[in-house]
């Protein structure tokens, strides 16, 4: 808290002021209790190194005076002026909750300034845990796109998840190992670790047993649309609540493995279903993506035919299964953001397909938070739609990420139009025509209401869904489109994915099987800008 104490920022520079008396002088923006908890940390530990002069703040309430004995001198708009003033090499941006918009001013301000800038971490990495000195770091790409927080009902999810058995598909992928973390700290009776790849489900189950080693874990390495093996697996641990991360997510490479999306995405996803009905399994989640929506990719169509399944398994049980549908996140797997940082330590060019593409993107402990709380409000054959925000030109975020860099967009690092690829869209929608969406208890999550007659009914879904395995069996990939496109009806497909498998310059893939390996549970995450 802010003490009731006044000091001027001459004070500040008194000779002999126990604020000079440290040469590394930091200026902290934020005096809200993470400040607080920083300056505390610095003068019981003054072995850092690190002397706190000054507070920056924009609430007027705490102008002028103290915490722990460091002063308020200015607002946030007076960084770069109190930071050449008092002297100091670094500010630290102390704001958990703070928007990208605020911690992208302050950087900018920092650069002007010529003072280093780190920040906590944003509040959907901290969760419950408090803020430390030690998690200082410097500024990413997520923190210039977070958004303002929102508020959860933290005892509405802990209801479902706290004492009891929870399985988790994909958990070694970015989406299904932060759900592990997640639902880990709500303290269930076991947690399931289901995945293809066997290294990245060694790694979360390690990650697991270190920092919660309160609850028990299994590790199973197993294939979705291994319908015996899931379902020994299921009926020996009894899960109540099953989270469906598992699915082939990069959309141009699934352009040319059609086959293989279809029985990974959708196949696998009818499995699980099918198994968790008959095992009396209480809550379904189907993690799925915005490019459900009017599908242009042979993902998105995938996807689209996934929460069909959900939706029907859901109308006719009256269980609790619903599908979570949201847009890119930053810091998966094989995602975009990677590539441009990869591109830009090479010294460039950055290659984007089109300077008008525009993407939503959140933070994944936030999209994983999000998927929680829409759980929880879920009766049952309901596509949930988290709220994404703005969307976010892909040229603006490669000059953020050349910034950050430390280098300048167009002159250090040259940025290269290279054209749209297969399956790709300019805009990602976020529903479709026949879908009302309306407002939940929750700010950030709408519930879109699907027409009973816009569903086919579950005996032609699942009989055309049969069909199609079968010509995918075939590696029949214009069958296998044929059938998307039947389910899907607003599905465009590209001509890489209508292609019939000749040789003639595509890529042939349809004429061999594909290998599985997609564990990871990205969806909805990236649609991969440029390779």
């Amino acid at each position: 808290r802010v003490a009731q104490e006044r000091t001027s920022t001459a004070e500040l520079q008194r000779p002999g002021s126990v604020f000079i008396t440290n040469p590394r002088r930091v200026l902290i923006a934020g005096a809200g209790d993470a400040g607080a908890m920083i300056v505390r940390e610095l003068k019981h530990n003054p072995g850092l190194g690190i002397n706190a002069v000054g507070f920056v703040d924009d609430d007027p309430l705490k102008q002028g005076m103290s915490a722990h004995g460091v002063p308020v001198v200015g607002t946030l708009a007076d960084v770069g002026v109190m930071a050449r003033k008092l002297g100091v090499s670094e500010v630290i941006a102390a704001m958990p909750t703070a928007s990208g918009r605020v911690i992208r001013d302050l950087r900018r301000a920092c650069a002007q300034a010529r003072v280093q800038f780190r920040t906590v971490p944003g509040i959907y990495e901290l969760l419950d845990r408090p803020v430390q000195v030690g998690q200082l770091r410097d500024v990413r790409i997520e923190d210039l796109l977070r958004r303002d927080p929102v508020m959860t009902d933290q005892e509405g999810v802990s209801a479902y998840i706290r004492g009891a058995c929870v399985l988790v598909t994909g958990a070694g992928g970015s989406i299904g190992s932060e759900l592990c973390r997640q639902v880990a700290r709500l303290g269930p009776s076991r947690l399931i670790l289901l995945g293809h790849g066997e290294f990245s489900i060694y790694n979360i189950e390690r990650e697991m047993r270190r920092s919660y080693p309160g609850v028990p874990v299994v590790p199973v390495i197993a294939d979705v649309r291994d319908e015996k093996r899931v379902e020994a697996v299921v009926r020996r641990w009894k899960p109540d609540v099953i989270f469906h991360a598992a699915a082939h997510k990069h959309v141009p490479l699934m352009e040319h493995n059609v086959e293989e999306a279809f029985t990974n995405n959708v196949l696998g996803a009818r499995t699980v279903v099918d198994v968790a009905e008959r095992c009396d399994v209480e809550r379904f989640v189907l993690i799925s993506t915005d490019k459900a929506v009017n599908p242009s990719s042979v993902m998105g169509a995938t996807k689209r035919v996934a929460e069909m399944v959900v939706q029907c398994s859901a109308a006719r049980t009256g269980r609790r299964y619903v599908a979570v549908r949201f847009g890119n996140v930053l810091g998966s797997r094989g995602s975009a953001v990677p590539l441009f940082q990869e591109q830009i330590a090479a010294g460039g060019p950055v290659t984007v397909t089109d300077e008008r593409m525009q993407r939503y993107f959140m933070t994944i402990p936030e999209a994983v938070q999000l998927v929680l709380q829409a759980a929880a409000l879920g009766s049952g054959g309901e596509v949930f739609l988290l709220d994404m925000g703005e969307p976010v030109k892909i040229v603006d975020l490669v000059n953020d990420l050349i910034e950050l860099s430390g280098q300048r967009p167009g002159q250090d690092i040259e940025i290269v139009y290279t054209g749209i690829r297969p399956g790709e869209k300019l805009y990602e929608e976020l529903y479709l025509d026949h879908e009302d969406h309306g407002a939940t208890a929750h700010g950030k999550i709408y519930v879109l209401r699907h027409s009973v007659a816009a569903l086919p009914r579950e005996s032609v879904l699942m009989a055309e869904i049969d069909t199609i395995a079968r010509r995918a069996e075939r590696f029949d990939r214009a069958g296998v489109i044929e059938g998307l496109q039947t389910l899907v009806p607003s599905y465009q497909p590209s001509e890489v994915a209508s292609h019939d498998g000749r040789p003639d310059g595509l890529l042939a893939t349809s004429l061999q099987p594909t290998c599985p390996f997609a564990e990871g549970a990205e969806i909805g995450m990236t649609d991969e800008l440029r390779t």
